[in-house]
């Protein structure tokens, strides 16, 4: 008896150190470095605003965040290096519709599921997308574009950053309401696509407001809608798709930060209350909305929210990029 009794204290002892580990872990939280794992290479606008965000957050938590560029495949080498890691809270992802939304349709073999390997922490900002056109382009506003390109479609060259890309697939949403199918120019990157439009060996596109904003500033090409409600502070002269009359194009990127699935609710909570302070912070919010993007307004930053965005998300673009017939390995 004298055993049985020790066996159950034992094993009760080591219960209650268990159970009382999780919140001590939790309030510890972090006692090291937080790795952002940004699925896109450096200097990018996801790149960018991981290390604005960031910046404000280990001001917040007393630790250091340290970005990580894992590129490749659309953004899905990445995603799935953050989804393998532990769910301790150390490492988190910056994603974006791409990784988390268009990658359903695009991947077949996709090795995550967006809504079941990855929790939510919150939304970080809005990347609205503009319809450009190279300099020379006829037309001058969204109804002439509409009507040229159908007119001409055989002929034109639509430039994109490579298939799964925002490029691509929000300038898919555009043809398909259209009507119309362009050739379709990949380019390794929004960069080098800028740079053909620039040029003019290449039509239009469709990218989002950061990448855009000095080439339009610049006169270096047309812009011909931006796919919001609500007109960008950083190009005020530019209509929106409802004003110019084509409100059927409605396309606004996103980057949000996820954690792996199983992470303790108690981190994410600490997260995304650091998240909540740097999006609050009028520094912060200046630098986001120099870069182009747009500040999410509070009932759409929040883990529930964003877990009901990449829901709504997926079964948006799942049927357009399908229509398309639009494959990657």
């Amino acid at each position: 008896m004298t055993i049985r009794k020790a066996i159950v204290f034992a094993v009760g002892a080591l219960a209650l150190a268990i159970v009382g580990a999780s919140p001590a872990t939790a309030q510890a939280f972090p006692s090291r470095p937080v790795t952002i794992i940004v699925p896109f290479a450096a200097g990018g606008t996801t790149d960018v605003i991981a290390r604005i965000v960031g910046e404000h957050m280990s001001r917040t938590l007393g630790q250091q965040f340290i970005v990580e560029n894992v590129v490749g495949a659309g953004g899905t080498t990445g995603s799935i290096r953050a989804m393998r890691a532990s769910p301790d809270g150390y490492t988190i992802e910056l994603a974006n519709m791409g990784t988390h939304a268009a990658a359903v349709a695009l991947y077949p073999s996709l090795a995550y599921n967006p809504e079941v390997d990855f929790t939510p922490i919150g939304m970080v900002a809005g990347l609205p997308v503009v319809i450009v056109g190279k300099k020379e382009l006829p037309p001058n506003d969204l109804k002439e574009f509409a009507s040229y390109v159908k007119a001409n479609a055989e002929n034109l060259n639509m430039a994109h950053a490579g298939v799964g890309s925002i490029t691509h697939f929000t300038c898919l949403l555009l043809n398909s309401i259209l009507g119309v199918k362009p050739t379709l120019v990949p380019f390794n990157g929004a960069a080098p696509a800028i740079t053909a439009l620039i040029a003019g060996q290449v039509d239009y596109m469709c990218n989002v407001t950061p990448d855009v904003v000095q080439p339009v500033r610049s006169g270096a090409f047309k812009a011909y809608a931006i796919g919001t409600s609500r007109r960008s502070a950083a190009l005020p002269e530019v209509p929106t798709s409802a004003e110019a009359g084509l409100a059927q194009f409605q396309a606004s990127a996103w980057n949000a930060f996820f954690a792996p699935k199983g992470t303790p609710k108690p981190i994410l909570d600490k997260l995304s209350e650091a998240l909540e302070k740097a999006m609050d912070d009028e520094r912060t919010q200046k630098r986001l909305l120099e870069l182009g993007s747009e500040i999410p307004d509070k009932t759409r930053r929040g883990q529930q929210p964003l877990a009901a965005l990449v829901k709504d998300e997926i079964a948006r673009w799942t049927p357009i990029i399908k229509a398309a017939a639009v494959k990657s390995e």
